[in-house]
């Protein structure tokens, strides 16, 4: 079965879509060249559930104002779940707490969110830069860096409150009138919480589970030596085995979509295929990181992607290393490591 998707177009900003009974479909701005976040809300009997909440941004507040008074005639949001800790997910779930709702998420994306909301740098620290420096960076581009101040997490997210409730490998929850079990992503966010209806076929997919496009699979100056993208293919083929084509797959992005094996099976394909690519090209010379550009995206990389295409690059480098297929073989004039088979 292909991807098939029963709806052609998304809800405007501050509208919503009804996809199934009590289920809203929700379309949220976001300021980038991916310029919207989905958000799902289902109805309880005293309330809503919300699932993710876009960026803390005017545009964003003012289309949960008209969300809330129209489409949610209302009801407050009692219960507000992350699928993960990326802004686009979580920017205002200290608003939505703020009003009373409980937040509930897997440890590892409350731990993330919050320690990177609290980290907040005017420059970057001199672990990044060498993070930079080793991925191939060019010089000019690192000195450019490191005059600017950086992208923080705190720009875009309202505080989190403290405390959260949390959600875990193969428990079962009930919200909108439904059970849903929890599984349970990795690669693109640790511990990327994806939930299945026992009752019908809806599954909130949120960044695991993308139609069209592939997540960001990004390592980053916290921890050089990850492996994401091992972790990525690792998940897709544990999620493969709950997938059925009936399932209606509410994603965080995009429009929702049923085929959920094949989508699966492709978005492995897609990274093997790149795995294959780079490697056969670093057995014919060695490269740095951003150097793989090329190999790995076969477009150009502009400046607005120009920090998700490193973290992608040395995500399958380090995924290459770790299979034992290449490894470092010299370092270049500007400090980048070179890699080789």
């Amino acid at each position: 079965m292909t991807i098939h998707h029963p709806w052609d177009d998304a809800p405007a900003d501050g509208g919503a879509t009804e996809i199934a009974p009590g289920v809203l479909w929700l379309r949220l701005p976001l300021p980038l060249r991916l310029n919207h976040v989905n958000a799902f809300a289902f109805r309880d009997a005293d309330g809503w559930t919300v699932i993710d909440t876009g960026f803390d941004t005017p545009p964003t507040r003012a289309a949960w104002e008209a969300l809330l008074a129209g489409p949610m005639a209302g009801a407050p949001v009692t219960r507000l779940i992350l699928t993960h800790h990326h802004p686009d997910h979580i920017g205002l779930a200290g608003w939505f707490a703020a009003r009373g709702a409980e937040l509930w998420t897997s440890r590892a994306s409350w731990l993330m969110g919050r320690m990177l909301c609290l980290d907040a740098h005017d420059r970057p620290p001199p672990e990044q830069l060498a993070f930079w420096r080793r991925a191939g960076m060019p010089a000019d581009r690192l000195a450019a860096r490191e005059r600017e101040r950086p992208w923080n997490m705190a720009d875009v997210v309202h505080p989190l409150p403290l405390g959260y409730r949390r959600l875990s490998e193969g428990q079962v929850i009930r919200f909108g009138d439904r059970d849903w079990r929890v599984s349970l992503g990795e690669g693109h966010a640790p511990e990327m919480v994806t939930l299945w209806s026992q009752d019908d076929d809806l599954v909130i997919g949120g960044d695991q589970l993308l139609p069209g496009i592939s997540p960001n699979l990004g390592v980053h100056a916290t921890e050089p030596d990850a492996n994401p993208v091992q972790a990525w293919l690792d998940s897709c083929a544990r999620l493969a085995r709950l997938a059925e084509p009936r399932h209606l797959v509410l994603p965080g992005h995009k429009l929702p979509f049923r085929g959920l094996p094949a989508r699966l099976a492709a978005m492995a394909e897609n990274h093997e295929a790149a795995l294959s690519r780079l490697a056969a090209e670093l057995a014919r010379g060695p490269r740095t990181a951003v150097d793989c550009f090329d190999l790995l995206f076969r477009r150009r990389i502009g400046d607005g992607e120009y920090g998700l295409a490193l973290v992608e690059a040395v995500a399958h480098v380090n995924c290459l290393s770790q299979r034992g297929l290449v490894a470092p073989v010299g370092t270049t004039k500007d400090g980048g490591t070179l890699w080789g088979a």
